[in-house]
């Protein structure tokens, strides 16, 4: 039985997460669900409640509500993608590999029948996170959800935006959201898909696998290349995207 008052979460003692869990179960309404991610997995930062929740998390993952299976899923992916941080709890991917397992096995099952974009997006994600993938575990659905990411250039370091979706395929130094008129840009070069190796290859394999067409296009400008309209260097997107986990590790 876990005592959930010696455990602590972001914001103090975890005392009060049962009473939540109680009431997500019997009334799942989002502003409750968005309660516990705050809680467990603030701005991405995780404590040891956050890994005390798993069974719960994966208990509701492998029930017959999709929409609470999908809360549950998108939530222990993130808990398990901050499994390096310095957390305090322990080695969380031996002590929670039955729920990391079940959560995998649920994550697959919703992939294949997930039609809502930006939930195949987040689950996608999560399924790195119970994989243990570093950093696109963490970055996945950001980039393609947003349909942007943002990098510094690896030429003249300037801060650069790789757009990705309906405003087109391109990288640009300007702010390019809040411009009604045409921005300084590059047009980003996608990669072949018989080209792709590693997790961008996978990715895409599944993707495609499961008739997300639209996801597996954006995949290839994500592992594809990208010029900056400053200073005319081309680079790797997925490599710049990653560059920001070296420096932090």
């Amino acid at each position: 039985m876990t005592d959930w008052s010696k455990l602590s979460h972001a914001y103090g003692s975890a005392e009060d997460i049962p009473a939540l869990l109680d009431r997500i179960a019997s009334e799942p309404k989002p502003d409750l669900w968005s309660d516990l991610w705050s809680a467990l997995c603030h701005q991405g930062s995780v404590y040891p409640a956050s890994f005390a929740a798993l069974p719960w998390l994966a208990d509701v993952a492998d029930s017959d509500d999709r929409e609470q299976a999908v809360n549950a899923l998108t939530l222990a992916g993130a808990i398990m993608a901050g499994a390096e941080q310095p957390h305090g709890a322990g080695d969380v991917r031996t002590d929670h590999a039955v729920e990391v397992e079940t959560l995998l096995a649920a994550v697959n099952q919703h992939l294949r029948v997930t039609s809502d974009r930006t939930d195949y997006i987040h689950l996608l994600e999560a399924m790195l996170g119970f994989e243990g993938v570093v950093g696109w575990s963490e970055d996945l659905a950001w980039g393609l959800g947003n349909e942007e990411y943002e990098v510094d250039c690896p030429g003249c370091e300037a801060g650069l935006f790789i757009v990705l979706g309906e405003r087109g395929f391109f990288s640009t130094s300007e702010d390019y959201a809040l411009s009604v008129d045409d921005v300084e840009g590059r047009p980003l070069l996608p990669a072949n898909p018989a080209d792709l190796g590693g997790i961008g290859r996978r990715l895409h394999e599944i993707a495609v696998s499961d008739s997300q067409h639209e996801v597996a296009h954006a995949l290839t400008y994500v592992f594809g290349h990208a010029t900056c309209p400053d200073c005319e260097t081309h680079f790797s997107v997925a490599d710049q995207v990653s560059a920001d986990w070296s420096a932090t590790q």
